[in-house]
């Protein structure tokens, strides 16, 4: 059976419509930096995951080659995760999609070093024949949070997210957002496939103690 990691690390992919106080360890991703409206056809960030998920799949896939990963165990490909910003806004302005500034990410298994990272890269872009250059190995601390599960529209976020900060000012928390810790999404669906009001997305959002 394929290791997890929504189903291992429940509390941190799988949260309640309620939102809570959660600490997330540090953790290694692939990632990709851009910017621009997310929905843009042909835009940096369509083709920002088509790199991540090439190199995902590359590590995932290593094991029928010849480079051999020490550690390695088979697992499910976690899900897209992105962190969201804005020049001069603290949180996101939703009206002006142009304006974002993102790291699209997805999770790497512990067992991945910069090394291995590094092949990867280059087998990826050796067989699909694609500069892979943009990707990068991505160590993020995230630290004290607040987080919801949101089901529904992206664009209906907002409601959540105010839910979000209701509940962790009556818990002694202010919010925490900054050039280094920034407000951060991880979608469970796949947007191509479910209806936008079944979309399940995980919100979160840094905080410290008032």
């Amino acid at each position: 059976m394929a290791f997890d990691f929504k189903k291992e690390y429940k509390e941190f992919y799988m949260p309640k419509r309620q939102p809570s106080i959660v600490t997330v360890p540090p953790m290694n991703y692939i990632a990709v930096r851009g910017k621009g409206d997310p929905n843009a056809e042909g835009g940096e960030y369509k083709k920002s995951i088509e790199l991540l998920y090439g190199i995902a799949y590359t590590i995932k896939m290593s094991k029928m080659g010849d480079h051999r990963i020490e550690g390695y165990f088979d697992y499910v490909v976690p899900p897209l995760e992105g962190f969201w910003w804005q020049e001069g806004v603290k949180g996101i302005d939703y009206a002006h999609k142009e304006d974002f500034r993102w790291i699209s990410v997805i999770r790497l298994p512990d067992f991945v070093t910069e090394d291995d990272f590094g092949w990867a890269v280059e087998e990826a872009a050796k067989k699909k024949k694609t500069d892979f250059s943009k990707a990068e190995f991505f160590t993020y601390d995230e630290g004290l949070c607040v987080q919801c599960m949101h089901i529904g529209p992206y664009d209906d976020e907002p409601a959540t997210v105010a839910l979000m900060h209701e509940f962790m000012e009556k818990e002694g928390y202010v919010l925490d957002i900054t050039d280094d810790r920034m407000h951060h999404e991880i979608y469970l669906s796949d947007a191509r496939k479910v209806a936008p009001e079944k979309l399940k997305t995980v919100i979160r959002h840094p905080v410290r103690k008032k």
